[in-house]
């Protein structure tokens, strides 16, 4: 599972070379059944329950990004922040336990506020209007995305889940809860923060049940959050254990006649193994087992906990292999043995409704348009801005970008501009779940983010993965929280081209360039390896963007470049490491962030605030259509493969056993013979 995103710094007032930021290490469950060649040198691999990819960009004048262009120098006020000994003054690191934890404590709505919640509700909109022992139900399958969704937008939202659990927990006219638990793709960083609001929500006493008709582990941890787990006779439940594989493709490239010329800086780096390598190396091997050891201790603890087993029951039941429901159900894994519409026969008779009627439910989509305000959930006066960037990074928005698909820049900025600028905000919180994107864009929004910082706190949250460029981000801030399996850092370049003389030997093809300037073809003469001047230019000019992105990481985290090294190098770490080595200050989700926020702006603990969304995203046409979809077949799928096709960059997620990676690919202006690669390498 790999991800490479950075950028490196100019080598002429003409060319670029490429440099990259390793997000997570280059990993999968599949082997590779398909390699894109996008232009301007973009190669990804990517396979059916992966997607790996490297941006191999070559351009003279307009290359297309990766990640973040460290270059830039810190301005006066920033050094002078720095004391002899190389740490940053402006930012005093606080141990885990000294942040307030955020913790979510019910309060039964009795008395006044219980009449007036009564009241609003007999005012509610039409669409608000749910009948009294309603059930809410939600299919929790598939993507689930980070940012907030409108109405004509499909799949699931994370924050509309959680508002969900939480505005369910103090409607006086929901029952209980029933989930549908199915195959998901997204990383633990988001189950995480589902499964807490599961255990929030039992605080109010009601119910809360979950069906599982397919499961795994991921699914497996939110199931046993619940009251009790149902599944079918025939359900597919694979609680196997969880494993890590590592794919090379440097034989393949030379079969086909492609050598890749790669540059790793960094111990870790495994960003270009998968290109230069045919076997996993050491300090690959023990990063990727050190993420798999940390999610599978993490899953073994939580299941242990919620089924009151012990951990070596838990995990020598793990290695029987059982896959026989019946059996689940005899080990106490699950409740019972039953079909949907049984546990529906059974709700009803637990409510009181009658054989003759159907059990009053609310769906996930129709109860997201109730507003808080509804069921009686207020803010107080102080408003904290909430700005989520999620997706990948692009400096400006393509012509058919589908809003809310990625970090744009300009946009960004935008918003953090109005709440620096603003007097009404008194704390700000980043919410990032990004691997990266552009080099120029992410060291921009660093910027705007340390001004933010100096006017009001700022706090990172970080989702499932806030590495390389996601990283860069959050360094910005004051405070950064992050989940236990958040992954993150990935502080490290690779940077590198390819030779395609031989295959171009092979096809026919003939390229000759005419040139001026020592080194104009360092990356335009794809047709030849790099002679031996441009291969020590390529080689300085990747360490020189590792040196200026890992001293940027130190200043930013009160740490000596001696300290900061030891813990870059590209390496990946989850959450709850990365706060070990300080590169993350809390541990928590949403709402811990919050909790530090106020602390941060000095108001008391026990004072209501309001959270303000800034990126609450407004329906697109693609978007509208999309919803429409659903009844026009094809449309949806059409619409969205055009506009992703069209935009500078687009982020596609794959799934590892659990663990999270995101692609970002370059301008897709491909030459023939790269679509001629592309295609020959997509049959084999």
């Amino acid at each position: 599972m790999s991800k490479l995103l950075l950028h490196s710094p100019h080598l002429s007032s003409g060319h670029r070379c490429t440099t990259f930021l390793a997000t997570p290490s280059s990993v999968s469950i599949a082997s590779v059944s398909r390699l894109h060649f996008r232009s301007r040198f973009s190669v990804s691999f990517s396979s059916q329950s992966h997607l790996r990819s490297i941006c191999l960009s070559q351009s003279r004048r307009d290359l297309s990004v990766c990640a973040f262009d460290s270059s830039s120098s810190e301005t006066k006020d920033e050094e002078e922040a720095v004391g002899k000994d190389g740490i940053n003054k402006q930012f005093v690191q606080t141990a885990d336990e000294d942040y307030p934890t955020g913790e979510f404590e019910f309060e039964p709505v009795t008395g006044w506020r219980g009449f007036l919640v009564k009241l609003k509700m007999l005012v509610a909109f039409p669409w608000e209007r749910v009948r009294k022992g309603s059930v809410l139900t939600m299919k929790l399958r598939g993507q689930i995305s980070d940012q907030t969704k409108s109405r004509f937008s499909r799949g699931l939202s994370l924050p509309q889940i959680c508002e969900n659990f939480l505005k369910a927990a103090y409607d006086p006219r929901i029952s209980g809860v029933y989930l549908h638990i199915d195959i998901l793709n997204c990383g633990w960083g988001k189950v995480e923060e589902i499964r807490r609001h599961i255990l929030n929500f039992k605080q109010s006493g009601k119910f809360v049940v979950a069906y599982v008709p397919s499961c795994q582990e991921k699914e497996y941890y939110l199931a046993c959050a619940c009251d009790e787990i149902y599944a079918p006779p025939s359900a597919y439940f694979s609680l196997f254990g969880l494993t890590v594989q590592a794919s090379f493709l440097r034989g393949v490239l030379d079969n086909i006649g492609i050598e890749p010329q790669v540059e790793r800086i960094g111990k870790y780096k495994s960003a270009g193994d998968q290109l230069a390598r045919r076997t996993i190396s050491e300090a690959n091997s023990e990063m990727l087992t050190t993420l798999l050891d940390n999610i599978y201790t993490n899953w073994l603890d939580k299941v242990s906990s919620a089924k009151g087993k012990k951990r070596e029951d838990i995990e020598n039941f793990i290695n029987e292999g059982v896959y026989q429901v019946d059996k689940l159900k005899e080990e106490g894994f699950i409740t019972n043995i039953t079909y949907d519409d049984e546990v529906i026969s059974m709700l009803k008779e637990r409510l009181g409704v009658k054989t003759d009627k159907d059990l009053p439910m609310v769906d996930y989509r129709k109860y997201s348009r109730v507003r808080k305000w509804t069921v009686g959930i207020s803010g107080g006066k102080d408003l904290i801005a909430l700005i989520r960037a999620s997706g990948s990074i692009s400096r400006v928005e393509g012509p058919l970008s589908v809003s809310g698909s990625g970090i744009v820049g300009e946009k960004f900025i935008e918003k953090i501009r109005s709440v620096r600028e603003s007097k009404k905000y008194k704390a700000a919180i980043i919410r990032i779940d990004s691997p990266g994107g552009d080099a120029l864009a992410s060291d921009l929004m660093w910027r705007e983010i340390r001004l933010l910082a100096a006017s009001k706190p700022v706090i990172a949250s970080m989702s499932d993965v806030a590495a390389s460029g996601g990283y860069y981000m959050a360094m910005a801030a004051g405070t950064i929280v992050a989940e236990s399996l958040t992954l993150t850092g990935s502080i490290g370049v690779v940077t590198g081209k390819f030779n395609l003389g031989k295959l171009y030997e092979k096809i026919g093809f003939n390229k000759e360039i005419i040139s001026r300037g020592r080194y104009a073809e360092i990356l335009a003469a794809e047709q030849r390896p790099f002679r031996t001047d441009e291969a020590e230019l390529f080689a300085k000019s990747a360490q020189h963007a590792y040196k200026q992105f890992r001293d940027k990481a130190a200043f930013s985290r009160s740490m000596t470049v001696d300290k900061m090294e030891q813990v870059a190098q590209g390496r990946v770490w989850t959450g709850k490491d990365a706060a070990a080595h300080g590169l993350v200050d809390a541990i928590g989700g949403l709402s811990r962030a919050i909790a530090i926020a106020k602390s941060r702006a000095n108001i008391p603990e026990d004072k209501q605030v309001t959270i303000v969304e800034l990126s609450r995203a407004s329906p697109s046409l693609p978007e509208i259509l999309s919803g429409i979809g659903s009844t026009l077949a094809g449309v949806d799928r059409t619409l969205k493969e055009l506009s992703q096709s069209l935009t500078l960059s687009d982020g596609v997620q794959a799934r590892m056993d659990g663990i999270m990676f995101e692609r970002l690919e370059g301008y897709p202006y491909a030459n023939p013979i790269l679509t001629l690669i592309k295609d020959y390498l997509s049959s084999l």
